[in-house]
Order: C-alpha cells, then sequence, then structure tokens
C-alpha cells in the first residue's frame, strides 16, 4: 500500500529527540539535575481532570499520579476546566477550576497560581476545551503569570485557521517550553508556526505499566472466552471509523467464525448534547443489516482506567480506524501499544510514527476491504502476530508514566535552567508601569509593621512580621543606621513625605535599636550575639564576624550623626568594648563594616589614637588582600565575588580619601569599575547583582540568580562614595543604576519596591519576585532611597542658585 508523504522537508527543520530522562534513565536524569537548578516544588498542571469524560481528562489525571509518584516531595494542583455550569466532583488535587466560557475565570485563575507561589505551569493544551474563538481565553491566563509555563501541545495543525494561528504563536510566545508526542507536531511547529527546535521538547504519551499476558488472561471478564477478540474503545464520534470495521467482519467472519469486536466507550460528551447518540445507533444499525449484530459488543459507558487495562488485555488485535490522518496523538493507540497488542491502523499522523518498523499494520482510510484482509492475516499467522506484540511491547516501555513523568520533570529543570541563565520577562511585567531614574516617596509603613517593642523582626511572609523567625542583632544594626540618617536628613529638612511634612517617627525607634544592640553584647566574650527568638531567648553565644561588623558601623554611625548625648553616651560606651574583637576578625566584609564605623565615629572623635590604629590594620589587610589577590582578569579582594561585595570597595575608598591615601583610592575605584562591570547585563546594561545560589567563584561560573537587594544598595552607597571622590558624573550614573534595580531595571523588568508598603520585597527568583518582605531588603531600599536623597537635593539647590 502506498500511504501519503505528510511529513515536511527534514532540511528545513530540527529534529527533535526524546528527553534525555528517557534515553538515559533514572540515573542519568539524577545525576544530571545535581547540576543543574532544584526542580519545582510547586507545580500547577492545567487541563480537564477526571471524573471528566474525555482523553485530556485521562491524561491529565495519570500525569498528575506519574509527577507525584516519580517526585513525591512536589507539590501538585491540578486546574481543569468546566463545560458545564454545575462542573465535576473532583478529588483533592483540583484546588480550582475554570469556567470554561467566562474570562473572568481564567484572569481569576492567574491570579490564584500567582497568590500561591506556584514554580511551574504545565498547561494541557486543546484547542476545543478552552472558551473563545480557536480556545482563545486560555491567553488571558498565560499573560497573567509570573512563573514559567511548559506547554504540552495535544493538537498541531497543519493547516490552522487565522483564529488557530495566532492562539498558538502566542501560546508558543508566553511558554517556555513546548512538549509534543510525535516528531511531526514537532515539524508542524518549526515549519507552520515558526517554533526554534530548541524551544520544543519530544516526550512521549504515556501508558501504563502493564505485564505482557496473553489475552485469555482478562476474557472471561467480558464473557468472550474462547473468541477472538477484536477491540476499539475510546469516546465515541463520526470521525472514528468504527464503520469500517463493522463492515468488514462478514469477510473476517467467513474465515474465522469465532470472531468478537468489541466497542468500548461512550459517546463524545459533546457529541452526545449535540446530536444525541445517533452515531452509536447507527452504528447497531448497520451491524443488524449485515447480520452481524451478535458479534458486535458495545460497552457504552466511559470506561476507566482500570477498566480499560482489563479490555485492552482481552483483545488479541486493536483496531484504530479513524477517517483522518489529521491526528498527531491518540491516547489509545498508545495505551494499545504499551500493552503489546497487534494492531491495526489507518495510516494519520500519530500511527505512522508508533507503528513503524513492524510495530503495527497500516490500512488505507475508508477501506473495509483492507480492514478484513490484514485481520485475517494476522489471525492465520500467530507467530506474526506474537512477533508484532513483542516489538511494540519493548518499544513501549520507553513510554510508561515513569519515564514520561521523568521526561516532564527534565523539561522543567530545563527551564529552571535556562531563567538562570537568560532571565526570561513574563507578560505581565512587560505591561507594568515602572518608574525608572525617579525616587519614590519616603514610605515607612512597613518598617513600622516590622518593629515592635523588642527591636525590628528579621523576617516576613508577605507583608506581615514573621515572628516565628525573630530577630537578628545584623537587622537592627541596619535600622538603627537607617534611623539616624534619617534623623539627620530631618534635622537637614530633607526627609519630606508627599504632602512635603516631615515623616519622623522612624528616628523615634533609634533607641529601642541601639537597646537591642546593648542586650545582643557578651560582654564577657567581647563579642555580639545575632540570632534572637520571638520569646527573647538568644540562640547563640557568639554571633558571626560579620555580625558583628555591622553593629560596630552602626554604633560608629551614633556617634558620628546622633545629637542626642544619652545615645551617644550608650554607644560610646558599647563601641569601647566591642571594637577590639575586630582586630581578630578574618571576614573581609566585616573589616569593611567596621572601617565604615570607625570613620563615623572619627568625624566626631578624630584625635582617638586606638580607633586610628584599628582603622589602619583594618584597611592595610583589606588592601593587601587586594593586592595580593588580583589578576589582570580578576580585580577583586577574594578569589569569589560573594555577598556584600561593594561594601569593600566603598571601604577603601572611604578610608583612602580621609587618609591621602592613593592606593586606597585606587583599588577602590579599580575595584569597583570592575565589579559594576561583571554586574552589568551584556544585552541591555542594566544592574544584574551576583547571584547569591552559589555566587561567582574566580575561574568558575557567574551565577546570577537569586539577586538581592543587599547588592544594590551596597553598589548605591559605593558609587555615591566614587562621585563625590572624583566629581565623575559616570559613578553618579552607576549609581542611578543600582537603583534602579529596585525600581523595575532588573532582568525580569519587576518592581522589588512596594510602593503600597513602603518596603521591599526579598529578591529576584528566575522566575519571579520573591514577595516576602524583609527587614534586610526593606532596610537596604530605604537606606539606598535616604542616599539618593541626599544626592538629589544638593544637586537641586546648585541647579536654583
Amino acid at each position: 500500500m502506498t500511504l501519503p508523504n505528510t511529513v515536511l522537508p527534514k532540511v528545513l527543520l530540527e529534529v527533535v529527540g526524546p528527553r534525555a530522562a528517557l534515553r538515559d534513565g533514572p540515573a542519568g536524569l539524577r545525576a544530571r539535575l545535581r547540576s543543574k537548578a532544584s526542580l519545582p516544588s510547586r507545580i500547577a498542571v492545567i487541563g480537564n481532570y477526571l471524573p471528566r469524560h474525555c482523553g485530556i481528562a485521562t491524561f491529565t489525571t495519570d500525569l498528575c499520579a506519574a509527577i507525584s509518584a516519580e517526585c513525591g516531595s512536589a507539590r501538585l494542583l491540578a486546574l481543569p476546566v468546566n463545560d458545564t455550569e454545575e462542573g465535576y466532583d473532583y478529588p483533592d488535587r483540583v484546588r480550582w477550576s475554570l469556567a470554561q466560557d467566562d474570562v473572568k475565570s481564567y484572569q481569576d485563575s492567574a491570579a490564584f497560581l500567582n497568590f500561591n507561589n506556584i514554580d511551574m505551569v504545565c498547561l494541557q493544551h486543546e484547542y476545543g476545551i478552552f472558551g473563545g474563538p480557536a480556545g482563545s481565553h486560555i491567553l488571558h491566563l498565560l499573560r497573567g503569570l509570573k512563573m514559567p509555563v511548559v506547554t504540552t501541545l495535544h493538537t498541531v495543525l497543519r493547516e490552522p485557521n487565522p483564529d488557530q494561528l495566532l492562539v498558538m504563536e502566542e501560546i508558543a510566545q508566553l511558554s517556555d517550553r513546548l512538549i509534543v508526542m510525535s516528531q511531526l507536531s514537532s515539524q508542524f511547529l518549526q515549519e507552520i508556526f515558526k517554533v526554534p527546535g530548541s524551544k520544543i521538547d519530544m516526550v512521549p504519551h504515556g501508558v501504563p505499566d502493564l505485564p505482557f499476558l496473553d489475552p485469555n488472561f482478562y476474557k472471561d471478564r467480558f464473557g468472550v472466552e474462547g473468541k477472538a477478540v477484536l477491540l476499539t474503545f475510546g469516546l465515541l464520534s463520526p470521525n472514528k471509523g468504527i464503520e469500517n470495521v463493522i463492515q468488514a467482519l462478514p469477510k473476517i467472519l467467513s474465515k474465522h467464525k469465532n470472531v468478537t469486536y468489541i466497542v468500548a466507550g461512550a459517546t463524545h460528551p459533546h457529541i452526545l448534547r449535540r446530536a444525541g447518540d445517533k452515531y452509536r445507533a447507527s452504528l447497531q444499525a448497520l451491524a443488524k443489516d449485515i447480520g452481524v449484530e451478535s458479534q458486535v459488543i458495545f460497552h457504552n459507558r466511559f470506561v476507566s482506567p482500570e477498566e480499560m487495562v482489563e479490555f485492552i488485555g482481552a483483545a488479541d488485535i486493536y483496531i484504530t480506524p479513524y477517517r483522518h490522518e489529521e491526528q498527531v496523538v491518540s491516547g489509545t493507540l498508545a495505551y494499545a501499544l504499551g500493552a503489546g497488542k497487534a494492531i491495526i491502523s489507518t495510516p494519520y499522523w500519530h500511527a505512522l510514527e508508533l507503528l513503524d518498523d513492524r510495530r503495527g499494520a497500516l490500512v488505507p482510510f475508508q477501506n473495509p476491504e483492507a480492514i478484513a484482509r490484514k485481520t485475517t492475516e494476522l489471525l492465520d499467522t500467530p507467530a506474526i502476530r506474537h512477533a508484532m506484540r513483542k516489538r511494540a511491547y519493548q518499544f513501549a516501555r520507553e513510554m510508561v508514566w515513569k519515564r514520561v513523568a521523568q521526561g516532564y520533570m527534565e523539561s522543567f529543570s530545563h527551564v529552571r535552567t535556562d531563567r538562570m541563565e537568560s532571565p526570561k520577562v513574563q507578560f505581565s511585567a512587560r505591561l507594568t508601569e515602572k518608574s525608572l531614574g525617579r525616587l519614590p516617596q519616603l514610605k515607612l509603613t512597613h518598617l513600622h509593621r516590622l518593629t515592635d517593642d523588642t527591636g525590628m523582626l528579621q523576617h516576613a511572609i508577605f507583608t506581615i512580621g514573621n515572628r516565628r523567625e525573630g530577630y537578628t542583632t545584623d537587622d537592627n544594626a541596619r535600622a538603627l543606621i537607617f534611623s539616624l540618617l534619617l534623623e539627620q536628613m530631618e534635622n537637614d529638612g530633607l526627609a519630606q513625605d508627599q504632602e512635603g511634612n516631615p515623616d519622623s517617627s522612624a528616628s523615634n525607634y533609634t533607641g529601642l535599636y541601639l537597646a537591642f544592640l546593648e542586650h545582643a553584647f557578651n560582654s564577657e566574650k567581647g563579642r555580639f550575639k545575632n540570632f534572637l527568638s520571638y520569646d527573647r531567648r538568644w540562640n547563640e553565644s557568639v554571633g558571626s564576624e560579620d555580625c558583628h561588623g555591622r553593629a560596630l558601623w552602626a554604633l560608629g554611625t551614633v556617634l558620628g550623626r546622633s545629637q542626642n548625648h544619652g545615645l551617644r553616651g550608650a554607644a560610646g560606651r558599647l563601641l569601647e568594648f566591642s571594637l577590639p574583637a575586630a582586630v581578630e576578625f578574618s571576614s573581609p566584609r566585616a573589616w569593611a563594616y567596621t572601617l565604615l564605623g570607625i570613620q563615623e565615629y572619627l568625624t566626631s572623635y578624630p584625635g582617638d589614637r586606638d580607633a586610628q590604629k584599628v582603622q589602619f590594620a583594618l584597611s592595610r589587610r583589606l588592601l593587601e588582600m587586594y593586592e595580593s589577590i588580583r589578576q589582570p582578569d580578576w580585580k577583586w579582594f577574594e578569589n569569589v565575588l560573594a555577598y556584600g561585595n561593594a561594601r569593600l570597595s566603598q571601604a577603601m575608598l572611604l578610608v583612602g580619601a580621609v587618609r591621602s591615601d592613593a592606593r586606597m583610592i585606587s583599588v577602590g575605584l579599580e575595584s569597583l569599575d570592575w565589579l559594576l562591570e561583571v554586574q552589568r547585563c551584556d544585552a541591555n546594561g542594566h544592574f544584574v547583582p551576583i547571584g547569591s545560589q552559589g555566587f561567582y567563584p574566580q575561574n568558575g561560573e557567574k551565577v546570577r540568580f537569586d539577586q538581592q537587594p543587599l547588592e544594590a544598595a551596597g553598589a548605591v552607597s559605593a558609587c555615591l562614595q566614587a562621585y563625590r571622590l572624583t566629581g565623575d558624573s559616570r559613578w553618579r550614573g552607576e549609581a542611578w543604576s543600582a537603583f534602579n534595580w529596585f525600581l523595575g531595571g532588573n532582568d525580569l523588568q519587576l518592581p522589588l519596591y512596594d510602593s503600597v508598603t513602603g518596603g521591599c520585597r526579598d529578591g529576584l527568583h528566575p522566575d519571579r519576585a520573591n514577595e516576602n518582605q524583609g527587614a534586610e531588603s526593606t532596610l537596604s531600599f530605604l537606606m539606598a532611597l535616604l542616599e539618593m536623597r541626599a544626592l538629589q537635593e544638593p544637586e537641586q539647590k546648585e541647579i536654583l542658585s
């Protein structure tokens, strides 16, 4: 038989192989995933779901079960589409359902997924299950999502109409990856819809992992013992071509009188609602008219997965007599292949691929004669039939749901890795209004919310304080510095809210934050503790060196800026007891924080020789560390770019300026210039801080995420220090670039600053902002805002004069 050539010219296309998980098995998958981004822990699958009666519902239910079984730690949600007002009695996995024809339902679904911090959305796409022209309502959901999307395409059309073309093109654009179940689907995507092959993953239709059994094992369940059973199953519709098998039965029965044809499955619900059960009635009438009524058994009900195993198991030959070639996926064909059945099929697209290499027999469309000949041939020659079964069964071991779940998780991991390396701006972010280059209003609502009568809480859950995590000296030191900067600006008339009134309440917390530091000091060890639980129990006797350095920075700022004699007295006493420990530190960040604090202190007490000695010792160590590590392509203080990086350069610039040390100034400018170049987006030029999930080791890979507000704030401070020192406007521009990161001038074009609360989100993940607004993030933004305001006010006064 000559079959039509439906495959597009491969010279123009990229052949998409199966995911590596399916090629290499579970061990290879685990090895790769260890070197890639972690798998998503919160996955939402959008698609119909059992007990709705349709193939997509069965597929989605099986896929969710397989992913959950293979990666049990994942929190897996399902969001099905309801085609009736009453909906369905879904299982617990279904957290939300969409109303097919209600646009608002799709928009609300996007908000629900964003609110629940879903890591990955997996869309099961079929034009007909979504509302709107060509199912276009689903675009309202996809446009609103903040997380990556992987879309499984159950239909890819060779000749789409204009609406179908536009919908598929936008789905492809909004999706990070597309999963197809046949090579022809991939070729259509590339040739017709212009999707690059590199964006397409080939993962076969999943099948149950069934044993290779003799069909007689199940025949007694259906009263067909001793019969040769032909089977077609699935939802009935006129395009299934079942009448062709019925018309072939007289010739088959003339040679094999023990043949029975089972047709298992309910009429498709949409067909039933539109036209009733006319198709089934016509099949029954046909069987009666040609005298095979007693050899055709109709099971008029939706076949559950458990029943499906028994029906397929009882079949000697499985037949898919579909009438048209335009079907790139057939779940029923995949199931029959997975069970190791002898298969006869018309040459629709999916059958051409699955039944290649003699895994099945193809017959022309609408040809009962050919069906009769091939069926008789297979029944006449058991050896040929059993060899076909074996080839089918062995091939389908790569299609069992366990392997398919691994393929999906590999695709999800691929997306997360791609997002780490090449961030993607979501559709919703492109529409978000941004205020780059403009300083927002100083708003302290969130700072007040995080501060109680103990101090500042360390973390937040969204915008409320997370009491479970307690407090840290780190954050209360930051809060103390901010409150002092704000108090000084208020005294200078620079800290104004939108109405022009001083927003001075934060400066009232200065004593509270200083009291926290005093309480944190362990006088026996001369060190600060860091972590305090909400019930005011210290979790350690000594905190980190960095924590100690930040506390010294805050104490020096009190002594350098506060006009309150009581606060200055308390801070001076505490500084005297805590400064000696810094000389023994090995952390360059602790040195830098200490140097910033000492210089604040020396602005009021320049004659303190002990403080001068510590300043000299620590600044020389930092300088010598830089000179010992610096290379032409690595102009830095350490062999890794870690966290709080710009503060090292800032400390060199500050101390170099006051000590008139040209070497220190040169090191500060050179290292800061190199750091900013490393932290610049090659494509767009915006600020990209070093990611905290691995940092940037010398001769290693630079990690892009997660990006922290701490880094942007440090860069603002260091660049402004360089600007004040050199007068070079380039540094002012660099400060703006770092500050714009808070406002949306970043990889994801998402603002970190929350104009409603005045807080700051806890950084950028590869796919979204961290919606929690903790103390470190909020204080980083507020301190950077005050510094930028201090820069802007003198410039405005100069212009006015």
